[in-house]
């Protein structure tokens, strides 16, 4: 798992008409998809109940995609998997960032990618070592364990960053 690299071995970049990393203001107000379908973008500016608003948008999106309802109990897990990915960055964007600007969603055949932007400096990462029994610092931690890879994007001359984590798709 990293968080010193950008995109994931093997990832093509920033997405054209720049979904990783895309300043707030390019982002549409609501959550409309892209021309494909497979990319949805929620703006968090002014909005209160942020991170049950990121779970609701993102539950959305994985029934337009048919990842909801699930058929089996892979495939649910899969789904939960991704809602509680969506939760943890979230929340630490709300607990260590002064709040998220914006949630991506972009989605292929075998990876579901999620970024939140904020305008935070501090650098994410699980802690070392791990205490399962005490309350608090999980969420990166929970982010390492179910996700294929993990990062952080920082544009030059711009404040904030962009957390971005990749899942596997259900089979």
């Amino acid at each position: 798992m990293s968080t010193t690299r950008p995109y994931s071995p093997g990832d093509r970049g920033p997405e054209p008409g720049g979904a990783s990393g895309t300043p707030a203001d390019a982002v549409p107000a609501g959550g409309a998809p892209d021309s494909g379908g497979r990319v949805r973008r929620l703006s968090f500016d002014g909005q209160s109940g942020v991170v049950p608003l990121a779970r609701d948008f993102t539950r959305q999106a994985l029934y337009d995609w048919g990842w909801l309802p699930a058929a089996t109990a892979d495939q649910r897990a899969a789904a939960e998997d991704v809602l509680l990915v969506v939760s943890e960055l979230v929340t630490n964007a709300c607990l260590h960032a002064e709040g998220p600007d914006h949630l991506a969603i972009t989605c292929d055949k075998k990876v579901i990618r999620l970024e939140v932007t904020d305008r935070g400096t501090g650098q994410p990462a699980p802690r070392t070592p791990h205490r399962a029994g005490r309350p608090g610092g999980h969420g990166m931690f929970i982010v390492q364990r179910l996700c294929l890879d993990w990062g952080v994007v920082r544009a030059p001359d711009v404040a904030g960053k962009t957390v971005w984590a990749e899942l596997g798709t259900p089979s």
